[in-house]
């Protein structure tokens, strides 16, 4: 229930799961023409403190290239993210695997699933443990998009620097003081939070969300991984993307990669929209072709 005073998030077209998991179902067979082969459906995870209005508009990408998939939009509060832990951010998900998984299982290896930056990639790899947990396999899909993540997890100056910015973007608003004040409260948190957790023994949920996605017990080896990047990213470094897709052709994944040029943190959609569908939908015709083979 949302709490007092605060309006839950909505998102036009869509059903509201829970306060982050929005539901929109297939469109008309009169609504779109639909290619056998496209999707059934399409999983999207919004950036951390994405606005439901501005996560929306990659659903509206999805419905124009894709008109009769299924939509469920996760969003993705950075608190929420960072300051629970593995079986929370689970249960969180739970209404994921709930509006997916309802028995459809001709449909299941037909599902795109769409993360985006860090944050949406701590939701995507609670989902999969969401769904290993009910299930005892991983959570089967054709393709996975990475829009600017995995970032590296390391706690270093730098991180600490890119990570603190990335919360202040999202709640500085909130607060009087300066913009710098406010990220330097998160590289605060950020700093004590670590420093509990190797207390405690506890992985940061990044750190995990990163293995998660490499890690054949939660990630199905028969999906196709796409990285969107770019080496103007100023909260995630190309580096660390391209070393994250390395290691997942090294362990057997087919993954491919699409550099970007002069767009910055989850913005190749908004600079390069030709680009960026059409490599979505490369990934996709790659992986259905091998699955057909």
């Amino acid at each position: 229930m949302a709490a007092m005073g605060r309006k839950a998030p909505a998102i036009v077209g869509f059903t509201a799961l829970s306060e982050q998991v929005f539901l929109r179902p297939r469109a008309r067979a009169d609504d779109g023409a639909a290619s056998a082969g496209d999707p059934g459906t399409v999983i999207i995870y919004g950036w951390g403190d994405g606005l439901p209005k501005h996560v929306a508009k990659y659903a509206d990408g999805y419905r124009q290239l894709y008109p009769a998939a299924r939509q469920v939009v996760v969003l993705s509060p950075i608190a929420k993210a960072m300051f629970s832990d593995l079986q929370q951010r689970s249960g969180h998900m739970t209404d994921v695997v709930d509006a997916v998984f309802d028995g459809a299982e001709s449909e299941e290896h037909s599902i795109l699933v769409h993360t985006m930056s860090n944050t949406g990639a701590v939701n995507y790899a609670a989902t999969l443990h969401a769904y290993r947990e009910r299930y005892g396999k991983p959570l089967p899909h054709r393709v996975l998009v990475m829009d600017s993540t995995p970032g590296s997890t390391e706690l270093t100056a730098a991180n600490v620097g890119r990570w603190s910015r990335a919360m202040a973007l999202g709640t500085a608003a909130s607060f009087p003081w300066p913009f710098t004040v406010t990220q330097a409260i998160w590289g605060l948190v950020l700093c004590l939070s670590s420093a509990y957790g190797w207390i405690v023994g506890r992985e940061s949920a990044g750190s995990w969300s990163r293995r998660a996605a490499n890690d054949e017990r939660y990630e199905t080896k028969s999906a196709r991984k796409l990285y969107l990047y770019s080496k103007d990213d100023d909260l995630i470094a190309s580096d660390d993307i391209e070393r994250h897709a390395a290691e997942a052709r090294r362990d057997g994944w087919e993954a491919d990669t699409e550099l970007f040029r002069g767009s910055g943190h989850v913005g190749h959609m908004r600079t390069h929209p030709t680009q960026y569908w059409a490599a979505i939908r490369t990934s996709w015709a790659a992986a259905t072709a091998a699955s057909s083979s």
